[in-house]
């Protein structure tokens, strides 16, 4: 099963001079994420209406980051080699004995600010409805365990007041708060995380039991879809089904035969359906 698209920014490493599409970058890195095959990925693209060249080099792209990820990452964490002791260092010193002082004070060990799991992909785009957990590291009072993303896409965060993320990664939400907090913390990290998807939607239209938008989840399949507007109805014509969605300002429409996904035939009729995405079942 591949999962389905964040839009947004991307990662700027390893990029080549014109990035591929975002929306099929994600489309990629959400497959790969369930363990999908690639071959099986890129014909779940190509369907979706990516042309077969774009897939490979969207592949190409992603290699070439992951590669740039783990060299940024090893060059961060590797440290200089220590220097040669001589034997007057190798003899083991005297034991020292620690004053009352020390004695009372508790152990202390460097802490190191928690690994980055945002909950979301870093392209995902927070839209109005999200709710975001706002964590400033070793500042609890600045933190907010719950926030609701306003109509008027702002939140609100201890110091700073009202400030508007709808329309940002959370990697970008993350820079505009620390900018902001930084006039009265020291060096804040943030972390924001996309706790519940409320932004996005897909749409029922026709012979379902409950017509209507639904919450779109990532992964979520056209059965899925259908199983949760209800089912279908007894008029419904279970072999015309079809799905609209919109890639790069196109709209596509895949087919979908009820009867025979039920039946576990032709699954690739199954596709994971984008933010958007309308599911038209004729009467």
């Amino acid at each position: 099963m591949v999962m389905a698209l964040g839009i947004g920014m991307i990662s700027s490493a390893a990029q080549t001079d014109k990035a591929p599409p975002p929306e099929l970058l994600q489309y990629i890195r959400d497959g790969k994420s369930h363990g999908l095959a690639d071959s099986k990925i890129k014909k779940q693209a190509q369907t979706a209406g990516w042309s077969a060249a774009s897939v490979d080099e969207a592949f190409t792209y992603l290699k070439n980051e992951k590669a740039a990820e783990q060299a940024a990452r090893l060059a961060k964490t590797a440290e200089p080699s220590a220097a040669p002791q001589t034997p007057a260092q190798l003899q083991t010193p005297e034991p020292k004995m620690a004053t009352p002082q020390e004695m009372a004070a508790p152990p202390q060990t460097p802490g190191q600010p928690p690994a980055v799991n945002r909950g979301v992909s870093d392209d995902y785009v927070i839209g109005a409805g999200d709710t975001l957990q706002i964590s400033v590291w070793k500042e609890l009072e600045a933190s907010v365990p719950t926030a609701v993303v306003r109509p008027d896409g702002k939140i609100t965060v201890p110091l700073i007041k009202d400030i508007e993320v709808a329309g940002l990664t959370p990697p970008e939400a993350e820079k505009k708060i620390t900018e902001r907090l930084a006039k009265f913390i020291t060096d804040p990290n943030v972390t924001v995380v996309v706790a519940t998807i409320n932004s996005k939607k897909v749409y029922i239209v026709g012979a379902a039991r409950k017509e209507g938008p639904l919450p779109y989840t990532y992964g979520l399949t056209v059965l899925q879809a259908i199983s949760e507007a209800g089912g279908l109805t007894d008029y419904a014509k279970r072999k015309k089904i079809y799905i609209q969605h919109t890639v790069n300002g196109q709209t596509y429409q895949q087919d979908f035969n009820y009867d025979e996904v039920i039946k576990g035939q032709n699954m690739d009729q199954n596709i994971v359906l984008l933010p958007g995405d309308t599911v038209v079942i004729p009467h």
